[in-house]
C-alpha cells in the first residue's frame, strides 16, 4: 500500500475503473443507520407517488371521458392533488437527508485522514508532496461530498424509477416491455464503457490540480527567497503551465462526459420513440387500449429520463470514485513507525537515562548512504552533552532516533532502560522537550504558540514560562500582549523571538530529556546571553543534549561527543579536547581564533 501511494504521487494510474474505491465510504455511511432508513423510506415513498401517476393518467383516458359519471374526473384530480403533496413532501425529505448525509461522511472522512496523516511518521512526508496531500484532504473531499450529496440523491431517485417503471411497463404491455428490454443492453453496455473512460480522465485531472495546487502553496511558502532571487516571472510561468495542464485535464474530462450524456439521451429517446410506433400500431389493430398506450408510454418516459439522469450523474459518481480512491491509497498507507504489539511501559517517575548501543542508521529515501555506524553511548540522569562535528556527520539524525521519528537498522535505543522500540512512541515522546533548529511558529496567539508545549496549561505558566526565556518583554510590546495573532510560520517575529518563543514552549513541557538543537543559533549576542542563562536554568537536573556548530554555547558541557560520517570519534570535555589537537581542537580553532591558521591534518 505504501508502494501504491508513492505511485499515485509520482504520476502513475492505478488501472482500476471500477466503483469500488467508494466502498471505502461504506463505514462511514453505516454510522448513521437511522437517518439512512429515513431516507430511503422517503425516496421509496417519493418513487411509489411518482409512479402513481400513470395509472391515473390510464383509468382518465378509458374511463374520465364517457360522460356517464361527471364527478370521475374531479375524485381523480383530487386524487392527484394529493398524491402530489405527498410527491413534493417525500423529495423535499429525501434531499434533506441524503444531503445531510453527505456533509456527515465527507467531515467525518475529512477528520479521519487528518488522525491518520498525524500519525504516520516522517519518512512519509520525507517523498511526499505537502500540497498534493492537502489536495486529497480537501480537493478530493469536496468532490465526494458533491456526490454523496446530491449526485448520490439523483442517482438513487433514478435508479429508482427506472427500476419501478421498467417493472410497470412489464405489467402494463408485456409485448412492448420484452422489446424495451432487449433494446436495454445496447444502451446500457456503452454508458458503461464511456463511464470508465470519464472516470480515467476524472483521476487524472484531479491529479493535474493537485500538482498545481502543491505547486502553488511551495511558491507561496517560500515567497520572500523568490522574491529575492528575482524568480517571479519564472515561478507565474511554472503555474500558469501547471494550471493549464490542469484544464486541458478537465476539459477531457467534461469532453467525455457530454459525449457519454449524449450518447446515452438519443439511445434512450430513441428506443422510446420506437416503442411508441409500435404501441401505436397495437392500438389501431384493438390489440391495447388508449389509456394503457399512454400509461406505458408515461413508464417509458419516466425509465428513459431516469436511465438519462444516472448516465448524466455516473460521471460525477466516477469523479468520486476517483477522488475515493486516492483517499483510500492515503488511509491505506502504513506509517513507518508503529507502536508494538505489547507495549513495555515506561518506568516511573522518569529519570531521563539515554543510551546508545551500536546503532546504525540510513534513511530509507538514501539508502546509499549511511549516517550513522555503530554509534554507542550513554548519557546519565541530570548530564549534559553537546554533540558537535561537521554538516553531515549525523547530529541531527540522533535527534530524529531519540524522538523514534525512525527506527534504526539496527542497534538499541533506551530511555530509562526501555528499547524505545518497545515502548509507545507517544509516552517516549512526553518525556522529551525540542527546541529545533528550524522554529516552527503557528498562525494563532503567542499564548497558544507557547501553550503548545504543555495544552492547558494555565496562563500564570505560560507567562512564568515566556519570562524564563526572555520572551516576555517583546510579546508584551505586542498590540495584544499574549492574545496578538502571530503571522503564518511566525513570519511577523524576528528569528530571535522565534528561538525564545521554542524556548519557552520547551520550559512550558517540562520534560526530563531535553533537545536542544541550534537553541541559540539565531540570537544576536545580548539575546543568546539572556537565553543561555534561562538555558542554564531550564537545563538543570534535566538530561540535556545539545547541537551546536557554535562551540562557544557548548564549553559548559559535562561531555562533548564529536561525530564524523557518523561515528564518535572524540568524547570529553571542552579543555580536554581543545587539549589533544583532534578535530574539535581544529573547530575550535577555526571559530575562537580567526587569526590563527586551523590545525593540520598531520598534527592531529
Amino acid at each position: 500500500m505504501r508502494d501504491q501511494a508513492n505511485e499515485t504521487t509520482n504520476g502513475e494510474k492505478p488501472s482500476r475503473t471500477d466503483l469500488r474505491p467508494l466502498r471505502t465510504l461504506v463505514p462511514f455511511v453505516m454510522r448513521y443507520r437511522g437517518r439512512l432508513l429515513l431516507a430511503f423510506l422517503a425516496l421509496v415513498t417519493a418513487s411509489a407517488a411518482t409512479l402513481a401517476v400513470p395509472l391515473a393518467v390510464r383509468r382518465m383516458i378509458d374511463h374520465g371521458f364517457t360522460g356517464d359519471d361527471g364527478g370521475f374526473i374531479d375524485r381523480y384530480f383530487t386524487m392527484m392533488i394529493i398524491v402530489v403533496l405527498v410527491l413534493s413532501i417525500a423529495s423535499a425529505s429525501r434531499y434533506y437527508f441524503v444531503t445531510w448525509l453527505g456533509e456527515r461522511v465527507v467531515s467525518d472522512l475529512r477528520v479521519a485522514v487528518f488522525d491518520h496523516l498525524t500519525r504516520l511518521s516522517p519518512a512519509f512526508f520525507d517523498r511526499s508532496k505537502s500540497g498534493e496531500v492537502v489536495s486529497r484532504l480537501t480537493a478530493d473531499t469536496t468532490q465526494i461530498k458533491a456526490a454523496v450529496g446530491a449526485s448520490a440523491s439523483v442517482a438513487l431517485r433514478n435508479l429508482f424509477l427506472f427500476v419501478g417503471a421498467t417493472a410497470m411497463m412489464v405489467v402494463t404491455s408485456p409485448r412492448l416491455s420484452g422489446m424495451v428490454l432487449i433494446a436495454i443492453p445496447f444502451i446500457v453496455l456503452p454508458i458503461v464503457a464511456f463511464g470508465r473512460a470519464v472516470r480515467r480522465r476524472s483521476r487524472l485531472a484531479q491529479d493535474t490540480l493537485a500538482d498545481a495546487a502543491a505547486f502553488a502553496s511551495e511558491a507561496v511558502g517560500a515567497i520572500r527567497v523568490v522574491q529575492a532571487f528575482t524568480r517571479e516571472r519564472d515561478t507565474r510561468r511554472r503555474f500558469a503551465n501547471a494550471v493549464e495542464k490542469a484544464f486541458r485535464a478537465a476539459r477531457a474530462s467534461m469532453a467525455a462526459r457530454a459525449v457519454l450524456t449524449a450518447f446515452a439521451l438519443f439511445l434512450v429517446f430513441a428506443s422510446v420513440v420506437a416503442v411508441l410506433w409500435i404501441g401505436a400500431q397495437d392500438v389501431m389493430a384493438g390489440r391495447l387500449t388508449p389509456g394503457a398506450l399512454g400509461q406505458f408510454v408515461l413508464y417509458a418516459v419516466f425509465a428513459a429520463g431516469a436511465l438519462g439522469e444516472l448516465s448524466q450523474v455516473w460521471g460525477e459518481i466516477a469523479q468520486a470514485s476517483g477522488a475515493a480512491e486516492r483517499l483510500s491509497e492515503l488511509l491505506a498507507v502504513q506509517s513507518d513507525v508503529e507502536p508494538p504489539v505489547h507495549v513495555v511501559s515506561m518506568p516511573t517517575p522518569a529519570e531521563g537515562r539515554v543510551a546508545f548501543k551500536d546503532v546504525h542508521f540510513i534513511y530509507p529515501e538514501r539508502a546509499d548512504a549511511r549516517v550513522l555506524d555503530s554509534l554507542s553511548f550513554e548519557i546519565e540522569p541530570g548530564e549534559t552533552v553537546a554533540i558537535v562535528g561537521p554538516s553531515g556527520a549525523g547530529k541531527s539524525t540522533v535527534f530524529q532516533l531519540l524522538l523514534r521519528f525512525y527506527d534504526s537498522v539496527s542497534g538499541t535505543i533506551t530511555v530509562d532502560g526501555v528499547a524505545i522500540d518497545q515502548a509507545d512512541p507517544e509516552d517516549l515522546r512526553q518525556r522529551i522537550a525540542l527546541v529545533p533548529q528550524d522554529i516552527v511558529v503557528f498562525a494563532a496567539s503567542a499564548a497558544e504558540n507557547i501553550r503548545f508545549g504543555r495544552p492547558g496549561a494555565a496562563d500564570d505558566e505560560v507567562r512564568e514560562a515566556a519570562r524564563q526565556a526572555r520572551a516576555d518583554t517583546f510579546i508584551a510590546e505586542m498590540p495584544e500582549g499574549y492574545d496578538t495573532l502571530i503571522g503564518e510560520r511566525g513570519v511577523t517575529l524576528s528569528g530571535g523571538q522565534r528561538q525564545r518563543l521554542a524556548i519557552a514552549r520547551a520550559i512550558l513541557r517540562d520534560a526530563p530529556v531535553l533537545l536542544l538543537d541550534e537553541a541559540t543559533s539565531a540570537l544576536d549576542a545580548q539575546s543568546e546571553a539572556l537565553v543561555q542563562d534561562a538555558l542554564d536554568t531550564l537545563m538543570a537536573g534535566r538530561t540535556t543534549l545539545v547541537i551546536a556548530h557554535r562551540l562557544a554555547t557548548v564549553q559548559r558541557a559535562d561531555r562533548i561527543l564529536v561525530l564524523d560520517r557518523g561515528r564518535i570519534i572524540e568524547a570529553g570535555t571542552h579543555a580536554a579536547l581543545v587539549g589533544k589537537g583532534g578535530l574539535y581542537a581544529e573547530l575550535a580553532a577555526l571559530q575562537f581564533d580567526a587569526d590563527r591558521a586551523p590545525i593540520s591534518a598531520a598534527s592531529a
